[in-house]
Order: C-alpha cells, then structure tokens, then sequence
C-alpha cells in the first residue's frame, strides 16, 4: 500500500494513515502491526512518530501493547466490549452481565432525526434494532438502536444478535467502535415500559442517549436505553 504523508503536521499524518488502515481492514483485530522500525522507514518518517501513534492510539484503545510480542490490533471481544460500554451496576457496586430477552430488527428508510444525528445522506436507509436485555433474569433495559444500513448489510439475518453488538459489529462488518458519546437524563416509565419491562407507567427510569463513532471518526450507531432504576447505577469510574 503506497502511502507516505503529506503537508499536514507530521504526527497527524502519521496517525491518520495507520487509523486509515485499520478501518480498510488492512490489519484484522487481533493481528500484529509491523515494528515501529519498520514502519517508520515505509512512510520515510521516524520511529518516535510511530511511537507517539501507537501510544496515543493504544490510549485510545485502538490498538494492544503486548511486551516482548508487539503491537496488535484490540479485538472487541464480547467481554472486553461489555467492561468498556455496559456501565449498569447494583449500588453496591456489583457488576452485572446483560442476556438476551428479545428482539425485533428490521431495514428501512431514515428518518430526519436519524440522518441529522448519524449524518446521513437524504435518501439513506437505516437497519432499526429494538431489543429488551434483561438482568439476572429480570427485563431491565429496552434499547432502540439506529445503524446506517450500508455498513451492515444483512445485519437483519443474523438474530439473535450477540449481548454485545460491538464484537459483530468488528469481526463481521470491520467497524470498529472506539468512542461513545452519551447523555443522560431521568424520564417517567411509559405504558410500553410498563409492558415490556414491568415498571410502573410513570414511575422514574434512567434514559442513555448513546452515539457510537467508529474508525475513521464515523457516526455508526444511535442507541437509546431506558433503564428501570428501581435497582441500578449507572456506574463510571474517574481517573
């Protein structure tokens, strides 16, 4: 792949050639770059550049250190998405772990909301997930999730959808999630809460209002959580 940077700042060329890559496929999850030597004498550059990227992008969870191996791609395995992107817990802090409860999926045209929130061109089309999730055998979560149709195409024939849909959303379609921007809010339970989730109608329930952003800085996926918060945080750690 003949690529050697341009007239921007050094590093941001530098950076944005090795993310172009990993969201082209040209290196899979889980699959060594070459050495920071290496790659450095490819795009003619120095091997502190490389390594001022592999640290900022291995920051950014992006990529894996791993000592005396190398430098490989981080996979999104079902576990390590949960850790990073499922934050509900007891109040005591206890951890929990989402099952399957039910879901429906189906392709259809974008709605303005959808195409102003994900960018979407006019006529674009959009794959629509709603699913329950539950907790300890319990319908806690009612998720609304909007994709862009043609990043996951034929998405809709795989149910049932994996807990964590950021694993098939890398390892089947090469989208790679490395950031989410949420906002929270407190709303009151509405009758299809109360049907699908057992929580009084107009009792409190936690509302996340996720959007998801992929390699290279794309807006994938819209997601709203309503929660029933009768027995759970949302828990984040601050460091």
């Amino acid at each position: 792949m003949n690529e050697t940077p341009g007239f921007r700042p050094l590093y941001r060329q530098v950076y944005d050639i090795v993310v172009r890559r990993v969201a082209q496929g040209v290196w899979r999850p889980g699959e060594a770059l070459p050495s920071e030597q290496n790659l450095a004498r490819e795009l003619g550059v120095s091997q502190g550049t490389i390594r001022k990227v592999f640290d900022a992008l291995t920051a950014e969870k992006v990529l894996e250190r791993h000592q005396g191996k190398g430098t490989f791609i981080a996979e999104n395995t079902q576990e390590r998405a949960q850790f990073r992107f499922f934050r509900l817990a007891r109040p005591d802090g206890k951890r929990l772990a989402p099952s399957f409860g039910s879901e429906t999926i189906r392709v259809r045209a974008a709605r303005a909301p959808e195409r102003e929130r994900l960018e979407l061109a006019r006529d674009a089309r959009v794959v629509e997930i709603d699913r329950v999730r539950l907790l300890e055998g319990v319908s806690a979560i009612r998720e609304h999730i909007v994709l862009p149709a043609d990043l996951f195409a034929g998405i809709e024939k795989l149910g049932p959808l994996p807990n964590s849909l950021y694993s098939l959303y890398q390892s089947k379609f090469g989208v790679n999630i490395v950031t989410t921007h949420e906002q929270l809010s407190a709303q009151l339970a509405t009758a299809e809460d109360h049907r699908q989730m057992g929580v009084d109608a107009g009792s409190p329930i936690l509302v996340i209002d996720r959007t998801a952003v992929c390699l290279p800085e794309r807006k994938v996926e819209w997601r709203l959580s309503r929660v029933r918060s009768d027995d759970l945080v949302y828990a984040v750690t601050l460091t």
